[in-house]
């Protein structure tokens, strides 16, 4: 059976962007942007954007790109006989259900979200009701199971149209429309009245607030950002690798999707700050900065309704947009796998989606009593940490060992695959640091997220 290819360039950049832009550009990033010192913090981040996330992403894309297969196969493809780097594949792909497991009720949050703003439902309201609207929904077990199915049965059937038909066309489409839409409302926010202080909060370099938090606290917080950001680590960028033609450089893609991905993490800051300034609202992190500190916001706004909508689908669109890319990942690999259709792993995937997204679904309701991090901790704490702390880091770590070191691929077969096609290349002068610098950079986040 032949490998199916995307249609074009513009589809593997969108579709890898989709992939690395999610929540966390949202409701973290601009927080801890504002946290950290504003300006400094930025510049901290894209310095070790491009100093490691950068790097790892190329190596990700050149071994599916070299394999033509999804994570399990690629690495059996490119290993030397004997040897068990496959092993790291099964891990990756247990990271892509376990993200999955609790993402999709994420995603069903910002759907329920938009539904409810659509339908004027906030309006009218205060704080304390909004918050309680929050905790409604939480405690809902069928609110929450009934958005996590619509999410599940949407993203696989869209992957069930084919790589080109569904996922490409779909994912085109629905980034096209985030930029968009992210741009229009970050303009919107600038012009209110009193916006431009949460702009210079936001952006301008406060030496004074990081000294106060911390400088070695500020550059960790940059490395964790800057490199969790890019969905590194499960073979979800290594399958898109698989999927394109070897025209360009893998280097130069890969700074096309960090860009595209940061652009995104800055601008959502833009819409934050200033709105929250405005109405004098203190921005926090995390769900309640989505779910009851915006809303807050767009009820004090004129047109709030209409502007409250419009971020509402721009959430849905940057969570729908990892889902896409990881369901895709999902699938491709059991088809490879176990050398079933498209339709049969679809299919199997659907129940197996449901099933193992249920838990994180009931663990604000049914299964609340379970709480495996100790008081008030839920499934999604759980499931969120062993993604983030452990799956995520360690398999970079696994993809980099594969591509610079000889009992891997090796750095030569690594950096011949990332060069072949137009555009940067990667020179030979970088084998130094991504052999002995790198590694110990992300054995240090491996540390930090498992001691934090």
């Amino acid at each position: 059976m032949e490998r199916e290819k995307l249609g074009s360039r513009m589809g593997f950049i969108l579709l890898s962007a989709g992939c690395a832009i999610g929540i966390g550009n949202v409701w973290r990033f601009p927080y801890i942007t504002g946290l950290y010192g504003g300006g400094v913090f930025v510049l901290f981040y894209l310095f070790f954007l491009i100093t490691m996330g950068v790097p790892v992403m190329t190596m990700e894309f050149a071994v599916g790109r070299a394999s033509r297969k999804s994570i399990i196969r690629s690495y059996t493809e490119l290993e030397k006989p004997g040897q068990k780097w496959h092993l790291h594949g099964y891990l990756g792909m247990a990271g892509n259900y376990l993200l999955m497991m609790f993402y999709t009720t994420v995603a069903g949050w910002m759907l329920y979200y938009f539904y409810q703003m659509l339908t004027g439902r906030f309006a009218g309201k205060d704080a304390a009701q909004v918050g309680g609207m929050f905790q409604e929904m939480l405690e809902s077990p069928t609110v929450l199971m009934t958005v996590m199915i619509v999410i599940v049965v949407a993203g696989i059937l869209i992957c069930s149209m084919g790589l080109q038909k569904g996922v490409e066309r779909i994912t085109k489409v629905m980034m096209s429309l985030l930029l968009i839409i992210i741009v229009v409302l970050a303009v919107h926010s600038l012009t209110l009245e009193g916006g431009m202080e949460g702009l210079k909060f936001y952006l301008l370099p406060d030496f004074a607030r990081m000294r106060e938090v911390g400088i070695w606290e500020t550059i960790t917080a940059a490395m964790n950002q800057a490199f969790f950001t890019l969905s590194l680590g499960i073979g979800a960028m290594a399958i898109f690798g698989s999927y394109i033609d070897k025209k360009r450089t893998l280097l130069g893609e890969s700074v096309n999707i960090a860009l595209l991905d940061t652009f995104v993490a800055i601008v959502s800051g833009l819409i934050i700050f200033p709105s929250c300034f405005a109405f004098q609202i203190s921005p926090d992190m995390g769900p309640s900065l989505i779910f009851i500190t915006l809303p807050n916001v767009f009820n004090s706004m004129a047109g709030g309704r209409v502007w409250g909508t419009l971020f509402f689908v721009f959430m849905t669109f940057a969570a729908f947009s990892t889902i896409l890319a990881v369901f895709e990942n999902i699938i491709s690999c059991c088809m490879d796998l176990f050398h079933w259709s498209r339709k049969k792993s679809c299919v199997v995937n659907l129940f197996a989606l449901i099933l193992l997204s249920t838990p994180c679904a009931l663990g604000y309701n049914l299964w609340s009593a379970f709480q495996p991090l100790g008081e008030g901790s839920t499934v999604l704490d759980l499931e969120d940490f062993a993604v983030s702390n452990v799956i995520l880091p360690i398999g970079s770590f696994c993809y980099l060992l594969f591509c610079v070191t000889r009992f891997g691929w090796g750095f030569d077969k690594y950096r011949e695959e990332a060069n072949i096609g137009e555009g940067m290349k990667i020179p030979k002068w970088i084998r130094g640091y991504v052999t002995y610098v790198l590694p110990v950079l992300l054995l240090l986040l491996i540390i930090m997220g498992l001691v934090g």
